[in-house]
């Protein structure tokens, strides 16, 4: 489906009094989302289908309790190729997806159960998506996603200008199109990308200096490169070298 990056289920069933927390770095996507269980979110406020805009900012929640959710991640753009919803409007929140998807698609996607093994969510989650698929392909949407795919795929892209002519699109159309269809602006997307790669480099043992790392991928001041980090995913980067935990959770590239 041109539409779905990929699907994922959680389950969890933890004793009272424990308290897991998850964290996950921020993806130019929109997420749909199954809950069920008795930790439910506070922004769920009682809905258990749910639409996360793109966040801005690295996603923290505590996993607590028993739940299951099964989630679609939809590819950069893909909502408003098939709502024509507003972007900008979702960007750093989560609401009922009745308000933007179809009452069929909500009302197919709550009937998915927490008994589901996820390949059978997963088939139930793609029948219910299929029920509104677009007439007409759409070349606004198919451009972002070649633009989308070449930021992700080539990591000697590290500035707008290098995007606009490699694509032969003006900057200005260029972030009317990312603005339209993401909510966020190619620069955002481009250095989120970037920041992806610092960290798995730094998960991988990366032991050179934090200047080199930053330098390496677009930034010519560590200190803006710090900055940035710590906005995607919750500290500066020498902290999260030296840190004993897990890496942050950054899903699929």
């Amino acid at each position: 489906m041109p539409w779905v990056e990929y699907h994922w289920t959680l389950r969890w069933d933890l004793p009272p009094g424990t308290t897991f927390p998850s964290a996950v770095v921020p993806h130019p996507s929109c997420n749909v989302t199954v809950e069920r269980g008795t930790a439910r979110r506070p922004e769920a406020a009682g809905e258990q289908v749910l639409v996360t805009g793109v966040t801005t900012r690295r996603f923290d929640v505590d996993v607590h309790g028993r739940g299951w959710v099964h989630g679609v991640k939809l590819r950069p753009g893909a909502l408003t190729a098939l709502t024509g919803h507003d972007a900008k409007a979702l960007v750093d929140r989560t609401v009922t997806a009745r308000d933007v998807l179809p009452v069929i698609v909500h009302d197919k996607l709550d009937d998915l159960t927490a008994g589901m093994p996820p390949a059978e969510a997963t088939a139930a989650a793609c029948a219910a998506l299929g029920a509104f698929l677009p007439a007409a392909t759409d070349s606004s949407y198919d451009l972002l996603l070649r633009v989308v795919a070449d930021m992700l795929a080539d990591r000697s892209l590290l500035r707008v200008d290098q995007v606009v002519e490699r694509h032969g699109v003006g900057r200005r159309a260029l972030e009317r199109l990312f603005a339209s269809y993401v909510g966020v602006g190619p620069k955002w997307v481009l250095a989120r990308y970037r920041t992806h790669d610092a960290v798995t480099a730094l998960d991988e043992g990366y032991a050179g200096s934090l200047a080199d790392l930053a330098a390496t991928y677009g930034w010519f001041d560590q200190a803006h490169f710090g900055r940035d980090f710590a906005a995607l995913v919750g500290c500066a980067p020498s902290a999260y070298r030296r840190r004993p935990r897990q890496p942050v959770d950054s899903g699929s590239r």
